[in-house]
């Protein structure tokens, strides 16, 4: 935000959703007196400021990963980050590198490691085309399966098995927007389950 004497001007913009994903996210700013480019994994948003100034004034510091408890956000979240942050260029100076050889003067450093523990969970991408095929396992009574998975399509095959013998199939799918389980047994009367969210 810019303020000068009675004429006020703020500006915020949000880009991006569902990022606690695990992945590694490309964040840029950069600012050329009133116009903005803030990219985030390659794709840009430009954008002018509010108010009536081309220049920014920092104070005497500016902060990585959250505020001390002295700080004063304009927004309602407190909340610092948690994760990982890497590669942290400011201006052409690589402060991630510089804090870690303490060459950061002065600075305030609260509680930071210099290592990332990768997520234990590994995630997989399928396109149109691709699927995961493992053995199944014959004269079993038991069928358990559990996974987390999102999507921006509304209709999708998740899983799909056939019975042993020819005695039917179960699958999961996405079917517009909705997660249905189907059952299809050959040899008997009723032969069909179907179970929507």
């Amino acid at each position: 935000s810019n303020q000068l004497g009675s004429i006020y001007g703020h500006t915020s913009v949000m880009t991006g959703s569902l990022l606690d994903d695990h992945h590694w996210h490309s964040i840029i700013i950069e600012r050329h007196g009133r116009n903005i480019n803030l990219t985030l994994d390659r794709h840009m948003q430009h954008f002018r400021t509010n108010g009536e100034f081309d220049y920014l004034d920092l104070d005497y510091e500016i902060t990585f990963g959250g505020m001390p408890f002295s700080g004063k956000p304009s927004s309602n979240s407190r909340k610092n980050f948690k994760g990982c942050m890497e590669s942290i260029n400011y201006n052409g100076n690589n402060i991630t590198d510089l804090a870690k050889r303490k060459k950061l003067e002065p600075s305030n450093v609260g509680n930071l490691s210099f290592s990332c523990v990768e997520p234990h969970t590994v995630p997989v991408f399928f396109n149109a085309t691709s699927y995961l095929e493992v053995p199944g396992r014959p004269s079993q009574d038991l069928f358990s399966v559990s996974f987390l998975f999102r999507t921006w399509n509304p209709n999708g095959l998740l899983v799909f098995s056939n019975f042993a013998d020819g005695l039917g199939n179960v699958e999961v799918d996405i079917n517009e927007g909705k997660v249905s389980v189907h059952i299809n047994v050959t040899q008997v009367k009723k032969n069909r389950i179907d179970i929507s969210s």
